[in-house]
């Protein structure tokens, strides 16, 4: 039988720009003649020579008549289509034929690494071909009419191989084969949010979505990682991730398709879509491509301008200042600055210098002068100094500074003005000391005052009965005195004052002291505690209660049943989860990568229900059979909750790729991120309601027998009424051991989440409801401080051997007492007094009825747990940071980095005075943030007047 060239039935034309498909080509078309095919030569539209195939051997029985094209190399294709032009004869308008005329013909295909297809190889039946379909036509024709062309186009894939043949079976048809196109779809190279993505062929099979990585274009940077675009089965782009923006010193060209250079005094400073503006007052650039603007001479710009802000200067000096000097204490007062150098953010130091005529020279005063409210960083034009030295010449220059002043290499402008104190009495004794006493005297002695403001010239000593109001005055020449006439066994109280020329000073504090030594006053009383004896014949009663506890499971109560009991994990899946034809899905933007694959959301329109919005997580390409067990299992096991505070499952897509798990969506995401997000925005009865749905959901699952093991903030999703719903079900990451999450760290084979799980689940695997429990306790400080992580910076093994020697979280900031207790009885270390959830909720219920029961705040500098001593928490020592700007990032304020520096608040003696109106004042508005960084600071100034040493 022999082969036969068929060169027309393949166009070999190339694939354009404006087409999403690609032909293969080939050289010819071979054919193997069986039962008479005829080959017809003719010429198309264009006269062009081609040739067609026929067959009409309607009137012989069995018939089985083949063709075959060339070796069509496959170029790395998925998936191939085939267009096929022809025309079928009705058999009814044949007269006289048998039964066996047929009017449909079979399209088969063979793989294969090399063209070697042979006459007799591969064999002329359906195995070793592989069967596409079998055509049928949609019009026949019969002899009195002309042959009408149908046309018909039919896929096969996956492909593996170098290659493959094309074979056409005629079982008894009138048939001419006129055409056959094979032909790929693919999705054209095309630039998305500046990213270039390249030419992709469509995946195996008419739903997969193929990836395509994505790069920036020239002078475009990413926004968002990983690039990709993904092509559907129609060769059309959809779901992208990721941007790119053009960079700093380039706009947008050519419709967002390039990046070109800012032209000369234009410039760009940030990367992002928007375009060149011409440079800002007092600054030039005579280059193309600039991300700055340089400032002409004499202006500058301060490390927190924006490089779009002008250029400022200094401002001038303080105008018409006036002094009012009261003997040692002075007013200062003065007018802003002619000229503020263009800026808002001015502020004032004031330098205080001390004068010697004598010598004519000034030095820095000493640190006894008080500045108030401060002498640096000043933003009201009014100070009051104090404790100046008596008939002393001072120096006070008041100088003007903005945010640009210390880029000048010029001193800063100042006005001075010069006063001289007038004479001060002294100031108050410091405290007076008893050094003996007899039955009518009393032997007393003190320390000059620390500020005499002159020579002593003698003591003043009053003293009178405790309780009378009579006092008597006595003078010493020294800081010493002894006191006579008193009555024995008396109370006095003492005050004791200096005197200069200038008049007497104040009294120091009162004092008790006691003529009678040897009856001290002071002696302990012992306590005559009364004891209660009953009679000897009293008997004990012994209440006792006998506890019968029974396992009784109400009928019609759902049990937990775990799926990998079952033998056929997909006998678990149809059991407990619907499946949801992939038509009824649709993806419509990729919002997070999950353990197996891309979490998405989407919109899923079952029959007979409206179209609601979903969350659908992915399997990703390539997986094996044990992944998709373990992703599968998820839904195995949500399946069978249905409870207001647990994700609730959709449905599954098992029979179609990809594989799917959907849920409902939850428009607030995870519970730490939300909190962080929206720090100090709610009320603590908002917060005990959040709480309040976790523990509800966990009573549930406590009650099916279900033991969660992984209970976290990150692991409760949150919707737009704010209520909250357990999820992660997945449990895959305990089999996972190759995971870079710290989070979860390798214990006896597993993954567990360390900061989250009660001792005896970390060193036994001991995971109950009761561990559970403590994870509740982690996850209730975890809402209480807005999604601060536990134990802070503290590594995993400090975190389990701080436990074990009792430590306990202290109370989050402005947290109510009973909450704390409530996270204290959680982390009880014998799991066996642990609250069940049923409790819990029942607390907390308590809790929301009583409001004012949540008005009791434990105090911040308070600890917590056993054995802990005061300062045994997380204070940031404000020590080891280097500027203001640290410590912020370190208490999570680093947002206000820029309100601090605009105002002064450069230094942390400055930020140690700051007040709740400074806070204000600044821009920091919630008063969450406000109670936040209040408190690190009365942290800062403990730690400023204490040498207890802080630990972390």
């Amino acid at each position: 039988m022999p082969h036969k060239p068929w060169m027309c039935c393949v166009l070999l034309l190339s694939s354009t720009p404006k087409t999403n498909t690609n032909r293969l080509e080939m050289e010819s078309f071979n054919t193997l003649l069986i039962y008479h095919w005829e080959e017809v030569s003719g010429y198309d539209d264009a006269m062009n020579p081609i040739r067609t195939y026929q067959v009409c051997n309607v009137r012989e029985s069995n018939q089985n008549n083949w063709l075959r094209s060339d070796f069509i190399p496959r170029k790395d294709v998925l998936r191939v289509y085939v267009e096929m032009k022809f025309t079928v004869r009705d058999c009814n308008s044949i007269p006289n034929i048998p039964g066996s005329c047929k009017e449909t013909f079979n399209l088969f295909y063979y793989e294969s690494d090399s063209d070697s297809a042979t006459e007799t190889s591969p064999f002329w039946m359906e195995n070793p071909y592989v069967k596409v379909d079998t055509i049928a036509p949609d019009e026949s024709f019969s002899m009195l009419e002309s042959g009408r062309v149908n046309t018909k186009v039919r896929s096969f894939g996956p492909l593996s191989k170098v290659g493959f043949y094309l074979a056409f079976q005629d079982l008894g048809a009138c048939m001419s084969l006129i055409s056959v196109r094979v032909f790929y779809k693919k999705c054209s190279t095309t630039i998305a949010n500046f990213a270039v993505f390249p030419e992709t062929a469509t995946g195996a099979e008419a739903t997969s979505l193929v990836i395509a990585p994505g790069t920036c274009v020239s002078n475009a940077l990413e926004v968002s990682v990983p690039l990709k675009l993904y092509c559907n089965g129609d060769g059309e782009w959809m779901v992208p991730v990721g941007s790119c923006t053009c960079a700093n010193g380039f706009e947008p060209a050519m419709k967002d398709t390039q990046c070109q250079a800012c032209s000369p005094g234009t410039f760009k400073s940030k990367q992002g879509e928007g375009f060149c503006t011409p440079c800002p007052p007092n600054s030039r650039t005579s280059s193309g491509a600039a991300s700055l603007c340089s400032c002409r001479n004499g202006y500058y710009r301060s490390d927190t301008d924006s490089p779009d802000n002008a250029c400022t200067t200094i401002p001038s000096a303080p105008r018409s200042v006036i002094s009012n000097v009261n003997e040692t204490s002075l007013v200062l007062e003065w007018s802003e600055p002619r000229d503020s150098g263009g800026r808002g953010d001015i502020f004032y130091n004031i330098i205080c210098k001390k004068c010697l005529p004598e010598r004519g020279m000034c030095s820095r005063c000493d640190d006894n002068v008080d500045i108030s409210p401060r002498h640096l960083g000043l933003t009201q034009r009014r100070v009051t100094v104090r404790n100046l030295q008596a008939h002393t010449q001072y120096s006070f220059e008041i100088q003007a500074v903005n945010g640009v002043s210390n880029k000048s290499p010029y001193t800063p402008q100042f006005s001075a003005v010069n006063i001289t104190t007038n004479q001060a009495a002294p100031s108050a004794v410091p405290t007076v000391h008893l050094m003996g006493a007899t039955a009518s005297t009393m032997s007393l002695s003190w320390l000059p005052p620390e500020k005499p403001n002159g020579i002593i010239l003698d003591y003043e000593i009053k003293y009178h009965e405790k309780g009378e109001a009579i006092a008597h005055t006595m003078t010493a020449q020294r800081s010493s005195a002894r006191i006579e006439g008193l009555r024995t066994g008396t109370p006095y109280v003492v005050q004791v004052r200096a005197r200069t020329v200038a008049g007497y000073g104040r009294y120091s504090s009162p004092a008790d002291f006691s003529t009678n030594l040897k009856s001290d006053p002071e002696k302990s009383l012992q306590e005559q505690l009364p004891l209660i004896v009953g009679s000897a014949t009293a008997s004990l009663v012994f209440i006792i209660a006998v506890v019968v506890i029974a396992i009784v499971f109400t009928p019609g109560m759902k049990v937990y049943i775990d799926p990998f009991t079952y033998e056929d994990p997909n006998e678990a899946i149809r059991e407990f989860a619907k499946e949801i034809d992939i038509s009824c899905v649709k993806i419509e933007e990729v919002i997070g990568a999950g353990e197996f694959g891309e979490v998405c959301r989407g919109r899923c329109k079952l029959p007979g229900r409206r179209e609601i919005i979903v969350a659908i997580k992915t399997l990703k390409v390539g997986y094996t059979d044990r992944q998709r067990r373990d992703f599968l299992s998820e839904a195995s096991i949500m399946g069978q909750f249905d409870h207001p505070n647990i994700i609730r499952l959709e449905g599954v897509v098992t029979k179609s790729r990809p594989v799917m798990i959907v849920t409902e969506f939850m428009e607030n995401g995870a519970l730490d991120s939300f909190l962080r997000l929206n720090d100090g925005q709610f009320t603590v009865i908002q917060l005990v309601g959040m709480l309040r749905g976790i523990a509800a959901g966990m009573k549930y699952l406590s009650d099916m027998n279900y033991v969660h093991r992984d209970l976290a903030a990150r692991n409760i999703l949150v919707n737009s009424n704010l209520v909250c719903k357990v999820s992660d079900f997945g449990l895959s990451r305990f089999l996972e051991d190759d995971a870079m999450d710290p989070t979860y760290t390798s214990s006896l084979g597993g993954k567990i989440p360390i900061r989250w799980t009660a001792p005896e689940a970390i060193a036994y695997r001991k995971f109950t409801s009761a561990s559970d429990v403590w994870s509740y306790g982690i996850v209730m400080w975890e809402v209480m401080s807005y999604g601060e992580r536990p134990y802070w910076d503290m590594s995993n093994q400090d975190v389990i051997n701080a436990v074990e020697q009792d430590y306990r979280l202290p109370p989050p900031m402005d947290c109510p007492t009973a909450l704390h207790q409530l996270m204290l009885d959680c982390w009880v270390k014998e799991r066996n007094l642990r609250p069940k959830f049923s409790q819990i909720v029942a607390t907390l219920d308590k809790l929301i009825r009583n409001a004012a029961s949540l008005k009791v705040v434990t105090s911040s500098t308070q600890s917590s747990g056993a054995s802990q001593p005061l300062l045994d928490r997380c204070v940031p020592d404000y020590t080891t940071f280097t500027t203001v700007g640290d410590w912020l990032d370190a208490i999570k304020m680093s947002r206000y980095r820029d309100n601090f520096l605009n105002a002064g608040f450069a230094s942390f003696d400055l930020v140690a005075q700051m007040t709740a109106e400074d806070l204000l004042r600044i821009g920091v508005t919630l008063a969450g943030h406000q109670k936040k960084i209040l408190g690190s600071i009365q942290d800062m100034r403990l730690q400023m007047n204490q040498t207890l040493p802080v630990q972390v």
